[in-house]
């Protein structure tokens, strides 16, 4: 009887490679037909489970490779996580202009430094106040404009207070940059640079990647480290501490060097949120520049040496 099961194996094998060959089947979307007719058999066998129920034996050289798959599905993803209130606080008394938020980003998420998801703006509040700078980043608001004006549901709000794209849904329209009150949201008018083997993986709403040509981009908060138990890239990239994040709920945000409790941080440090008065409740807090780690000036140098760069480049 062993034998004969054997026999039925095999003829299902060899009736399914030698069918998916006669009808020409040598697209991406099959995992056991080879590329070229150049494929030698190696000998050894893989089972795998047909259509109808089968269980047959494969040579693993016919296999091709499956693309690597996110560690959570979209639709896993647009949910959110369980019991949590992200937020993040920003420390204006800290920046120096160094950016290396802003590069820690793009290298991550590989966004052209055109296309920056991290913007840090020289600020000035009066003609006789002192500048200051100011990174800026999506707001994941409470009452997100941009989810609102999305006509394909490409924009949405998790449970856990983070707003996300799937590229896959979105057409194009920038509706949510026309919507976005903070203009932190940016069209990726060409195809964005990066390895082919990354630009073929399927799209994940929790990494971001990879972005496509005719899509909108933005700031993540990086949910798919979250997940892992670690802080956002522009968190652990920044060497002065500027960025603190963490659970509203637990009333706890880091740096990654120091935590806090955040509801005494915003009460004794006077935090604040961009355009209040607009009702769009944002997720980032603001410690306002007094008592400055770096004047104001030593970003400007930064900012020169930078543009140096650039031109000589």
């Amino acid at each position: 009887m062993q034998n004969l099961d054997n026999s039925r194996r095999d003829f299902l094998a060899a009736g399914i490679t030698a069918g998916l060959t006669a009808l020409g089947c040598n697209n991406s979307n099959d995992v056991f037909t080879p590329d070229d007719s150049t494929v030698k058999a190696s000998g050894k066998k893989v089972k795998l489970l047909s259509s109808d129920g089968e269980i047959i034996e494969v040579d693993e050289a016919f296999l091709k490779p499956i693309p690597e798959m996110p560690p959570v599905s979209n639709d896993v993803a647009r949910l959110g996580i369980a019991g949590k209130k992200f937020v993040m606080v920003i420390d204006l008394s800290r920046c120096k202009n160094l950016k290396k938020c802003q590069s820690a980003c793009n290298h991550v998420h590989h966004v052209h430094s055109d296309q920056n998801w991290i913007k840090v703006y020289p600020m000035q509040d009066a003609e006789k106040t002192a500048p200051y700078w100011q990174p800026t980043t999506c707001m994941h608001c409470d009452e997100p404009p941009c989810v609102k004006v999305c006509p394909v549901d490409a924009t949405f709000k998790r449970k856990d207070g983070i707003v996300l794209i799937d590229s896959d849904r979105c057409i194009g329209c920038r509706f949510c940059m026309a919507a976005c009150p903070y203009s932190t949201r940016v069209f990726n008018w060409e195809k964005p640079e990066m390895p082919q083997e990354l630009a073929d993986k399927p799209y994940s709403c929790e990494s971001s990647v990879p972005q496509k040509k005719g899509t909108v981009g933005k700031c993540d908060f990086c949910p798919d480290m979250v997940r892992e138990g670690s802080l956002p890239h522009c968190v652990s990239a920044c060497p002065n501490g500027v960025f603190s994040f963490g659970d509203m709920n637990e009333d706890s945000v880091t740096n990654g060097s120091e935590t806090f409790q955040f509801s005494e941080l915003i009460r004794d440090k006077a935090g604040y949120r961009l355009m209040e008065d607009l009702g769009t409740k944002p997720s980032v807090y603001y410690l306002p520049p007094v008592n400055r780690n770096f004047p104001f000036e030593s970003g400007m140098e930064q900012e020169r040496e930078r543009e140096s760069a650039v031109r000589k480049s």
